[in-house]
């Protein structure tokens, strides 16, 4: 099916990006998978390229007033080409939306340049060791001393937590306020107390670093509050529904990605003298991939139009979490299966896509907490 919610500026910059993968990521993502981390190199590029802060203000850097679709583009052909070393998304999916509502405009002069040149490099830690989806039990807290909040804590699975000079950290100011007590501050590189531990050893994603944060007494200036005091919560869940339809537009287009290479392979591979792809069982087990592919483009691409007019709603983004990311699983599960034996070696990318595609029901909010969401939506 033919796709209409792109123009043809969008298609151009679709060209942009790919063009941009296969010079700055592709030569490289094999050793970036083995030292578990990318260069810094590769945001400066994406900053000279103007992938960083697509939608920010232009007198900062920024793209000025180009569209989500945008994102979308950028987001797809990362997914397609098998690529998760750069952490782009959590950075302009994520962190984005916070620094474009929610930063002074002190706070844009000081941070917005640095973060759409790829000089400043953005995580977001809201997960601890004991909190993962209630971010309402998070125990890092930040006690307002003078003009400055000491920040005690740990946070865990931080994505760009190694790389990240500027961090959104979810703390709670008054412990004693629930949801109410919640804040988000902006911690930035080298401030006394704020440790970065090991870079996560992961299933898969290996180039993307994946940290443990540790705050010891760490003193944030009160001018590095971001939005409101005790507002943090809601700014968390208006925020959400974005990285959601972020993670399932990215699980769409890598699902679609490992069909087609399946496709292909089975119309190639053979057995017992003909193509795999012509017994009966593997052509059935392809159109139902096909037909399950088509239906939720249909729906993804629905939500991604609802986003640029601001009217996704956060069940809906849920939703899409949900299934998305499931299908991806079930996608990637059956494409290996039909690949045999091969599908099991590592040099073979429907195997790697086995192991990246495992965390995508997991971070941005569990599938099981996605169907709560869901579930609460419908007024039970």
């Amino acid at each position: 099916m033919a796709r209409e919610i792109f123009a043809e500026e969008h298609e151009a910059f679709r060209e942009t990006v790919r063009s941009f993968i296969e010079k700055e990521i592709a030569p490289h993502h094999e050793q970036w998978e083995k030292d578990g981390i990318v260069s810094r190199d590769v945001w400066l590029a994406a900053g000279r390229q103007g992938l960083l802060g697509i939608d920010m203000p232009e007198d900062l850097g920024g793209g000025g007033e180009l569209d989500y679709r945008y994102y979308v583009v950028l987001n797809e052909e990362l997914a397609k080409a098998g690529v998760h070393g750069p952490g782009f998304s959590v950075h302009n999916d994520i962190n984005g939306g916070y620094l474009r509502q929610l930063c002074t405009p002190e706070q844009k002069a000081r941070w917005i340049p640095g973060y759409c040149s790829g000089e400043l490099i953005t995580g977001i830690a809201m997960t601890e060791p004991s909190a993962g989806s209630d971010l309402q039990g998070v125990k890092t807290t930040a006690t307002l001393d003078g003009d400055d909040y000491v920040l005690n804590g740990s946070k865990t699975f931080i994505s760009n937590g190694i790389l990240a000079d500027l961090v959104i950290v979810v703390a709670k100011t008054d412990p004693s306020a629930g949801s109410k007590g919640v804040s988000l501050l902006m911690v930035e590189r080298g401030m006394k107390g704020f440790e970065r531990g090991r870079n996560l050893d992961k299933i898969g994603m290996h180039a993307q670093d994946t940290a443990e944060l540790f705050f010891d007494n760490v003193r944030v200036p009160r001018a590095n509050l971001l939005g409101e005091e005790g507002m943090g919560f809601i700014y968390l869940m208006q925020n959400l529904a974005r990285e959601r339809l972020a993670i399932g537009v990215t699980a769409q287009a890598a699902a679609e990605s490992a069909f087609e290479m399946t496709l292909e392979y089975c119309k190639t591979r053979e057995a017992f003298g003909r193509p795999i792809g012509r017994f009966q069982h593997n052509r059935f087990t392809l159109a139902e991939m096909k037909t399950e592919l088509t239906v939720t483009r249909a729906f993804t691409d629905a939500c991604v139009v609802k986003e640029g007019k601001g009217e996704l709603g956060v069940d809906e983004a849920a939703m899409l979490k949900y299934w998305n990311t499931e299908l991806l699983k079930k996608t990637v599960d059956r494409c290996l299966q039909l690949h045999g034996g091969y599908g099991y070696m590592t040099e073979y990318p429907i195997a790697k896509a086995y192991q990246d595609v495992r965390v995508q029901t997991i971070f941005g909010g569990t599938t099981e907490i996605m169907k709560e969401i869901i579930g609460r939506s419908l007024g039970v």
